[in-house]
């Protein structure tokens, strides 16, 4: 009898993640809050899972390359983050604002709202290339990149740069396929990106057969051809697909409030994570203070740090479209328990890679790079910033269900106090006034981000986000 149990409640989980992922689930404001939860977030993880693995196949190939070029790569990211910050902020405003309107019901002025967030993106996008395309060699010198590595490698940075667009799209298409509650089409879009970037990576940096080998600038353009085809992927289920959100001839029209909505929204979302990126530009440009290696070790670490907190993302993403949904669909209280229940299931998550990171940080890091300067940075970094995950994960859910309410400045103030007035400062006195090094800078990011959950457990008890209008 217990045999057969077990066999059942099996095929039971079997059958929900089908549903997950091929998202023939549609309605999350009545019912199971945990079912809820889970068929928002199998996709959702499964999507930032894959968006992390950008980060670690390059990294991978391009260690072989030597430290110049993880350097290289580790310099071109922190720009890079911007990019993100942008791309993730505006497409925090399209995930609200659509799952606001999902959550009413109305899903013609839910494909509306998606055409002109996407309109804003390329705009955007455009003013990035140009920057990126002629100033490319002024911005690794500014980094703190030597002369010799910038004139070698800067092609790189150029290249990603310039095909910022690719990023921005990728990013904002699937925050309006997450607002709607599509999250399996953003999976399979980042799917599809990341296998092609795994063929291309090793073959367009070493050469196969008539390929010429191109080295760094190969894992540039393996990554930007991935991601286009993402977008192309995207842009068929828009148009032609048959996902939720249909974008029709009448929703092309420009439409400048619905913009200037978008990017209020958005620029609360845009804020927090510049002023995120450019706290992690100031810590890289402090451990530049300590040499290539301990640079190239924090590089590692990071890429590795990312593929693991991504996937939570994943689980916060699912929050941000719950309360999204259940406030446009006059269910606060149903909102609010969502958000609990995600972040109770994201700390398990977290605290079961805490373990992982502190006990394996050394091999884990040896993957990438040899060096055992570089590792031993590499693994410091593991090691401590791991830390602070716990707190990090309930920190991270309740940061995107204020953004998927449309309560984006809460957050932003939070990121400038918890990141410009404490991390930085922080990692300045520990790194170069008490003489710490590279340790300084790690323990800051997980002090910092620590500290910002907490405050930000505080302030989503108050339930102010709750009376927010889109």
């Amino acid at each position: 009898m217990t045999e057969r149990a077990q066999k059942s409640r099996a095929l039971h989980i079997v059958g929900l993640l089908k549903t997950a992922v091929t998202g023939q689930e549609k309605e999350f404001t009545t019912g199971s809050i945990d079912k809820a939860i889970f068929m928002l977030s199998v996709p959702m993880i499964l999507e930032m899972l894959m968006e992390s693995l950008f980060a670690v196949v390059d990294v991978f190939f391009v260690g072989k390359l030597g430290v110049e070029a993880v350097a290289t790569v580790g310099l071109t990211e922190s720009m890079l983050t911007i990019i993100y910050s942008i791309g993730i902020g505006l497409s925090m405003g399209a995930t609200a604002l659509v799952a606001r309107r999902t959550g009413e019901k109305n899903m013609n002025a839910a494909s509306h709202a998606a055409m002109q967030a996407i309109y804003v993106v390329l705009v955007i996008a455009l003013l990035i290339s140009i920057l990126g395309i002629f100033f490319a060699k002024d911005l690794l010198l500014l980094m703190g990149a030597a002369p010799e590595m910038v004139a070698k490698n800067y092609r790189y940075t150029q290249i990603l740069l310039g095909s910022n667009f690719v990023i921005m799209l990728l990013f904002m298409i699937n925050g309006i396929f997450r607002g709607a509650g599509d999250a399996s089409i953003a999976m399979r879009s980042l799917w599809l990106a990341n296998i092609l970037n795994i063929i291309l990576c090793p073959t367009l940096i070493n050469g196969f057969g008539p390929i010429p080998a191109l080295g760094l600038t190969g894992a540039a353009l393996a990554t930007t051809i991935g991601r286009g085809t993402g977008v192309l992927y995207q842009v068929y289920h828009l148009y032609i697909g048959k996902g939720i959100i249909k974008v029709k001839p009448q929703h092309l029209k420009l439409d400048p409030p619905i913009m200037g909505n978008l990017l209020k929204i958005a620029s609360g979302g845009t804020a927090q994570f510049l002023i995120a990126s450019a706290s992690w530009i100031f810590l890289i440009r402090i451990l530049s203070h300590f040499g290539s290696n301990a640079l190239a070790g924090y590089t590692i670490a990071i890429r590795v740090i990312v593929f693991a907190i991504l996937p939570a993302w994943g689980m916060a993403n699912a929050a941000a479209t719950l309360v999204g949904q259940n406030l446009g669909a006059q269910q606060p209280e149903r909102a609010e328990r969502s958000v609990w229940r995600t972040a109770y299931f994201n700390m398990l998550f977290l605290a079961g890679v805490t373990v992982l990171f502190f006990f394996l940080a050394e091999p884990i890091v040896r993957i990438f790079n040899n060096n055992e300067e570089v590792v031993s940075n590499g693994t410091l970094c593991l090691r401590i910033v791991c830390l602070g995950y716990i707190f990090y994960a309930y920190g991270m859910v309740i940061s995107q269900s204020f953004n998927g309410a449309g309560d984006t400045r809460t957050p932003t103030i939070l990121n400038v106090f918890g990141f410009w007035m404490f991390q930085i400062p922080l990692a300045y006195v520990l790194a170069i006034v008490m003489k710490l090094g590279p340790v300084g800078v790690f323990s800051a990011i997980s002090i910092a981000e620590s500290a910002i959950a907490i405050a930000a457990i505080l302030i989503f008890r108050q339930g102010k986000w709750k009376s927010v209008k889109l």
